[in-house]
C-alpha cells in the first residue's frame, strides 16, 4: 500500500491526508456517503456483556442522513443530495459507518455490499467494523471488491494498543485481537485504516506514542484519529457526570496530535485528525465543535517544530 499513499504528498501539508491522496489519484471531488445497514453489534445485542462501548452513542456513529430509511440506494441519494453545492465533477466511497458493519454472515453481507457498489457514481467502498468481527469467510467476501481503479477500505476500531485502555472502554477485545485482524486483512489484499482515540483516561503521553509505534509496525495502510469526547446517552456521560473525566485540552490535544504524527510512518494515510459530533449531542470538550480551528492549529504547530509526519519515525 506504500506506493499509493505516497501518491497522495506533496501538496506542502505536513501529514499524509486521505483527501489529497484522493484528489491525486482520480482527479476530482471524491465524497464518502454513509449507510446505515441496520447491523447490530456483539457488544450490544447481548453476545457480550450487552452495554456496549462506553463512547458510542445510540446511533452507533450514524449519519443523519441515513435517519429512518432502510433502503441503501435511498440513504445514498438523500446523501448525494445534501452534498450538492456545485456543479463540480464528484464521485463517492459507499461508507457503511454505523455499528459493525462485518456482523453477519457471508451471503448477507455480500448483498449489502452490492446494494451499494452498483451505482455508477460509486467509486468504492468503505466498510467500518470491529478487530474481533472479521472472521476469513467476511474478509473472502470484502476482497472480492478489489479491482484496479476502485476505493476498498476496512476500518477497523482499535482505539488503543493498551489493554487496560480497551477494558475502560468496555471494548471486550484485545490489542492482539486488532494485530491479528490487521495482519490477515492485509494478506487477503485488503487496505486496513485503524481508528485511535487519544486522551484516555489512565493513557500517559509515552502510551499513546507507543500506540504510534505500534501501528507504525502493522501492515495499516491508514489510520482515523480522534479525540476522547462525551457524546449525550453513552457511559462515558455517566462518567462525567459523577466524576469530571480528565479530557485533553484543545492546545493539549494539538500537541499530542503533532507528536503521534511525528512518531507514525511516513506512508500511511492520514483519514482523520479529529472526532466529528452534531453540538447538540456534544458533551464535552466543546473546542472539538471548531474543527477547521483545530486543523489549521495543527499545521501550524507543525510549521512551528519545522516538522511532519514521520519526523521522528525510527522503523
Amino acid at each position: 500500500m506504500t506506493a499509493r499513499s505516497e501518491q497522495g504528498r506533496g501538496t506542502g501539508r505536513p501529514y499524509n491526508f486521505f483527501g489529497d491522496y484522493l484528489w491525486n489519484r482520480y482527479g476530482c471531488r471524491i465524497l464518502k456517503l454513509p449507510i446505515d445497514a441496520h447491523l447490530s453489534c456483539p457488544n450490544r445485542d447481548g453476545t457480550l456483556d450487552g452495554r456496549g462501548c462506553v463512547f458510542c452513542g445510540e446511533d452507533g456513529s450514524a449519519s443523519p442522513t441515513a435517519a429512518g430509511v432502510d433502503d441503501i440506494t435511498r440513504q445514498m441519494e438523500i446523501a448525494r443530495t445534501s452534498f450538492r453545492r456545485s456543479d463540480a465533477a464528484t464521485r463517492y466511497i459507499a461508507y457503511f459507518q454505523a455499528f459493525t458493519n462485518t456482523y453477519a454472515p457471508p451471503a448477507v453481507l455480500r448483498r449489502l455490499y452490492d446494494a451499494a457498489t452498483k451505482e455508477p457514481f460509486v467509486t468504492g467502498l468503505m466498510i467500518a467494523t470491529r478487530p474481533d468481527c472479521v472472521p476469513n469467510e467476511a474478509l473472502e467476501v470484502i476482497a472480492g471488491y478489489a479491482r484496479a481503479g476502485f476505493e476498498l477500505w476496512l476500518e477497523l476500531g482499535m482505539q488503543s494498543a493498551h489493554d487496560g485502555s480497551l477494558a475502560f472502554l468496555n471494548r471486550h477485545h484485545t490489542n492482539e485481537c486488532t494485530v491479528d485482524a490487521v495482519t490477515r486483512a492485509a494478506a487477503f489484499g485488503i487496505p486496513v485504516c485503524v481508528h485511535v482515540i487519544l486522551g484516555i483516561p489512565g493513557e500517559t503521553w509515552e502510551d499513546m506514542m507507543e500506540t504510534a509505534r505500534i501501528i507504525s509496525s502493522l501492515p495499516a495502510a491508514g489510520v482515523k484519529i480522534h479525540h476522547l469526547h462525551v457524546i449525550r446517552g453513552t457511559g462515558l456521560e455517566e462518567m462525567h457526570a459523577s466524576r469530571a473525566l480528565p479530557i485533553l485540552s484543545r492546545g493539549e490535544y494539538i500537541s499530542t496530535v503533532c507528536d503521534f504524527l511525528e512518531r507514525l510512518r511516513p506512508g500511511i494515510l492520514i483519514h482523520r485528525l479529529i472526532g466529528d459530533r452534531p453540538p447538540a449531542t456534544l458533551v464535552a470538550p466543546l473546542w472539538g465543535i471548531h474543527k477547521g480551528t483545530v486543523l489549521r492549529s495543527i499545521e501550524d504547530e507543525f510549521a512551528r517544530r519545522m516538522s511532519r509526519q514521520g519526523f521522528l519515525f525510527t522503523g
